[in-house]
This record gives structure tokens, C-alpha cells and sequence, in this order.
């Protein structure tokens, strides 16, 4: 059976991709190499977040449909323009993001969600992970307001429902292994391997969307670095670059920042791939309230140079590059009720104690930095009103690294400590790809009918990542994808 277009890749970005492409009337097939109880990719491991702009506070109210005048009234919400959204991604990726590919993103994410509301998706505010209560208010701070109904699990059976519902069908345990090409270098078919054994697939196009390489140990240590290896991957053991390599194979241009990555502080004694039953709570993601340390007692990064929205890539990062590449978060009991639902599973590492000295003993930190560095750190404290919700201004001064913004004294125990470790999530090196989600290849001209979406696409991310804009991209490309495969694709199939 010929497919006007043929997905690879089970995740948000393929499967915005699939719904895209049956909607301008192809016949799309799925392809997942995963088991359907490993569906759903990256996204699973999400907390089914979504960045994009909005005007006012009357275009979320209608996004989610059902919030009631009372949770209405208790929301405090700025707007995010597209001019906000866009200085963001140029500020964190270092001015490196294409601005083509930015601006793109920005001004395609709001018509995109709402695209995947009417395709299913419910959304409602992250009350828990992106407001403080300030003044009797849940204040929203930085740009990141809903997320997807039941967070990343949540979205991926969504996405599912609907393509069962519109007749897409989708193929479990069926990797992909090898695009086909005819003369010209136009896509026919693909490769795929089953547990009953190898077939080709005729199709007209294919929308590449399986993921970077974060869980290929062999290709994050040739391309991110050494101890790489070592990181434990936040999401789907099944990432493995599989999608890139074909693409490759035939021509396409490498594309993107290939050594750097989406990483995250991950609980330090969390498995190496990761858990469907604990999701993302392995991640911790409170430490703008407290203070983060090494073995040696000693801090390394600003905890408050800006909201953890703008810092948790870069930072999950640094902790690869720490003495066996461990880092703690330390809090007192001023902040603990703010802290994030992921500090109270029953799977995370920690400990407690009445003194600095016995936390530290208990972590297994050097006793004398540890102490040092704290008591530094509680001598060099400006004064300031203290605001969560807000970059407050209320820093340190004359140490190395400043605390930037929320800086409390450490000084009210029982002190908590949390113990992490570096957590990859996906990988920034990819394809090149045009505005209409074509593949490039390495002589700068489209490959016909080959098409891309989500982490393996290069260009967007570099050395940092605002959060919640990696499903948001997934989706809007994927949509872009989609909507071109189906019109190649259609073409295709009939030649």
C-alpha cells in the first residue's frame, strides 16, 4: 500500500505532523519504533508546557474554556508578546537562534494552539509550577502560563484519541531504518525493520520527527563531549539519532549548535533512562529560592540571575562540568511551602538536618567549604523586599557568583538539602530546514519530499532554552511539516 505521507517519530512534534497532514486530505501512516506502552516520545516527560504570545488575558480565558470567575479573579497574568517571546529566545540562545526560524515560532505559536485545541487538546493554567501566591493572588512569572491537560502524558493520549478518532494510523515496534530515493533524489519509500522482519513502504513523502540523540551515549559523547556518556536521559530510551542519520545518509545538511543540549538538574540516584511512572519529578527546579553547591561546599552558578524559566538548560548543564558531576540544593524552612510538587515524591534524594554541619555530613559535602561558603553568603546580603513572582532585585554583594535576585538568608532549620545530577532531554544539532519544513540538503536545495519537526531540527536552540518552547516548536513546525507533506506527498504518490 502506497502513503501520501509516511511520519517517523510518536511524539508531540509527529504527531501535530499526522493531524496536519490528514487534514489537507493525505492518507498518513505513523511509524514508532517504540512499543505503544513507551508511546508519546520526549513529550511523555514533559510537564506539557507551551510558551507562546498572547495579547491579553482574555485569549488564555478562551483557550481554556471552563475557568471559573473565581479562578479568574484569583490569577494575576501579564501579557507575553511576540516581541517578549522573541527577546527571549534571541536573549538565552546568545543571539544565535535563526531569526528567521524565531520569528516564525513566535507568530505561529498562538494560531497553533489554538489549532490543537479544536484538534482535542484542552489546556489549563500551571498553577502549580509557574504562580506564586502573592497578596492573596496566583502570580504568573515568566512567559510560561498553560500547559496541556494532565502535563506530558496527558497531551500524548490526546494527541492519540484524536488520531484514532480521525483514522491515522500508526504502527508500533516499526523502526524506520533507511529512506528511499529515486534518481532525481525525491523520497519513494521507507525501510523498516519489525520483529517479523524488513519491508519497504511506498510513499510520496516523509516528515522526519523521531527525536535527537540524547540516548546515544555514543553520539552524545562524540559531539557534546567527554563524561557525557554519564548523564542520565530525562525521557524515552529510544531517542537514539535515528531520524538524523537517515536524513544524512541521503544528503541533508547538519544543522544547529551540535554541542549543545537541553539538560536539567536530575535526581542523582534517578535510573539512567527515564520513568514513565515518576515522569518529570525527578527534576528539581526550585533552586532560585536556595542555593546550589558542589561536593566541595562551594557554589558555582547565580540561583537568581533570572527565572528558572531562562536558567534550568544551562544550568543542568553546568552540573556535568562538577566534581562527579553532582551538585545539591540547599533550602531553609522560609521557602520550603514554595518549592515545587517534584521535591515531595517519595523517589528523590535528600536529606535533613537541624545544623549546616550535619546537612552536610549527611550530603556527604565537604563540612568546612560548605559552612564557609553559606556564612559568606548570609554576610553578603543587601536589603530589599523579597518577591518570588518577581526578579526582585534583592541580591548579594561582593561574592562570586552574586545571587542575583531572591537572595534570603540561610539561616531558618531544619536545612533541606536535594542531591542531583545532570538529566539530558534532547539535543540541539539537527537538519536545515525552509520555512515550509523542507529538509536542505548539503548543496542548499530542498530534498523533494523529504520534511522534518521537532529536536531533530537544527537552528532554533543554542547553548540555552526558554521553557516550554521546545513542545511549543514541535508543534508549530510540525504543523508546518505536515501541511507540506501533504501537498508533496499527494504528488508523489501519484507518480
Amino acid at each position: 500500500m502506497t502513503y501520501d505521507v509516511i511520519v517517523i517519530g510518536g511524539g508531540n512534534a509527529a504527531m501535530c505532523a499526522a493531524h496536519s497532514a490528514q487534514e489537507h486530505g493525505a492518507r498518513v501512516l505513523v511509524l514508532e519504533k517504540a512499543p505503544e506502552a513507551w508511546r508519546g516520545g520526549n513529550g511523555f516527560f514533559t510537564a506539557g508546557g507551551f510558551r507562546f504570545a498572547f495579547k491579553s488575558f482574555e485569549e488564555l480565558c478562551d483557550l481554556v474554556g471552563d475557568l471559573s470567575d473565581e479562578e479568574k479573579a484569583s490569577m494575576e497574568v501579564d501579557p507575553y508578546t511576540e516581541e517578549q517571546f522573541y527577546d527571549d529566545l534571541m536573549r538565552v540562545t546568545e543571539e544565535c537562534s535563526d531569526p528567521d526560524m524565531a520569528m516564525q515560532l513566535v507568530r505561529e505559536s498562538l494560531p497553533t494552539v489554538r489549532w490543537m485545541r479544536d484538534r482535542g487538546i484542552r489546556w489549563i493554567p500551571m498553577f502549580g509550577r509557574q504562580a506564586y501566591k502573592v497578596g492573596g493572588k496566583f502570580r504568573f512569572w515568566g512567559g510560561l502560563i498553560l500547559e496541556a491537560v494532565g502535563g506530558g502524558p496527558g497531551l500524548i493520549d490526546m494527541h492519540y484519541q484524536a488520531a484514532t478518532k480521525n483514522g491515522i494510523e500508526v504502527r508500533f515496534e516499526t523502526k524506520a531504518t533507511r529512506l528511499v530515493t529515486d534518481d532525481r533524489g525525491a523520497i519513494t519509500g521507507v525501510v523498516v525493520r519489525t520483529p517479523a522482519g524488513t519491508e519497504t513502504i511506498d510513499t510520496g513523502a516523509v516528515v522526519l520527527a523521531s527525536g535527537g540523540f540524547e540516548a546515544n551515549p555514543e553520539m552524545r559523547t562524540r559531539y557534546l563531549g567527554p563524561n557525557w556518556e554519564l548523564a542520565r536521559v530525562r525521557g524515552t530510551p529510544y531517542n537514539t539519532g535515528d531520524g538524523i542519520r537517515m536524513a544524512l545518509e541521503i544528503g541533508a545538511l547538519p544543522w544547529g549548535h551540535w554541542s549543545g543540549c537541553h539538560s536539567v538538574q536530575w535526581d542523582l540516584n534517578a535510573p539512567w533512562h527515564g520513568d514513565r511512572k515518576v515522569g518529570d519529578n525527578f527534576q528539581k527546579h526550585s533552586y532560585p529560592l536556595g542555593l546550589i553547591v558542589n561536593l566541595k561546599g562551594e557554589r558555582f552558578v547565580d540561583e537568581g540571575a533570572d527565572f528558572r524559566n531562562y536558567t534550568y538548560v544551562k544550568y543542568g548543564r553546568a552540573v556535568i562540568g562538577q566534581p562527579r558531576r553532582t551538585a545539591f540544593q540547599v533550602f531553609d524552612q522560609k521557602v520550603l511551602h514554595n518549592l515545587r510538587e517534584e521535591y515531595r515524591i517519595r523517589e528523590v534524594t535528600k536529606a535533613e538536618d537541624m545544623t549546616l554541619e550535619g546537612l552536610a555530613r549527611r550530603l556527604e559535602i565537604d563540612v568546612d567549604g560548605f559552612v564557609a561558603t553559606i556564612r559568606a553568603y548570609n554576610a553578603s546580603l543587601k536589603t530589599g523586599e523579597y518577591n518570588p513572582a518577581v526578579k526582585d532585585g534583592k541580591a548579594t554583594h561582593g561574592i562570586t557568583p552574586p545571587k542575583s535576585n531572591w537572595a534570603l538568608p540561610l539561616d531558618t532549620p531544619p536545612y533541606v538539602g536535594f542531591a542531583v545530577t545532570t538529566g539530558i532531554t534532547f539535543t540541539f544539532g539537527g537538519l536545515k530546514i525552509t520555512a515550509d519544513g523542507q529538509v536542505i540538503d548539503c548543496e542548499q536545495r530542498p530534498i523533494p519530499g523529504l520534511f522534518a519537526a521537532g529536536e531533530l531540527v537544527g537552528g532554533l536552540f543554542y547553548h540555552n532554552y526558554p521553557g516550554g518552547a521546545g513542545l511549543m516548536a514541535g508543534a508549530v513546525f510540525g504543523r508546518v511539516a505536515g501541511r507540506s507533506a501533504a501537498a508533496a506527498g499527494r504528488k508523489g504518490s501519484k507518480r
